[in-house]
């Protein structure tokens, strides 16, 4: 997978991840981005952990599951800590 899709994946898991839990995230697009990016970094080693293969093509349903996966935890990770220094 070049960059550009792994850039595309990162948004598009991002966006998903702002979707799936509940709440108001801070951050535009570009934090999306971030976070999906790091999410899915997450998610593929994750993936290699558990299952023996991380992120492998672009259009592959376990690459984006496990960037999705990955997007959730560190969106949540995100929000505890965003939450703590608002407080």
């Amino acid at each position: 997978m070049g960059f550009l899709g792994f850039l595309l994946l990162g948004l598009i898991a991002g966006a998903i991840a702002k979707a799936i839990l509940p709440g108001r995230q801070g951050g535009g697009w570009v934090v999306t981005l971030v976070l999906g990016v790091v999410g899915a970094i997450l998610g593929g080693w994750i993936g290699s952990l558990v299952f023996g293969g991380g992120l492998a093509d672009f259009f592959d349903l376990r690459t984006w599951l496990l960037a999705i996966l990955g997007a959730v935890i560190v969106l949540a990770i995100f929000g505890v800590v965003t939450r703590r220094s608002r407080a």
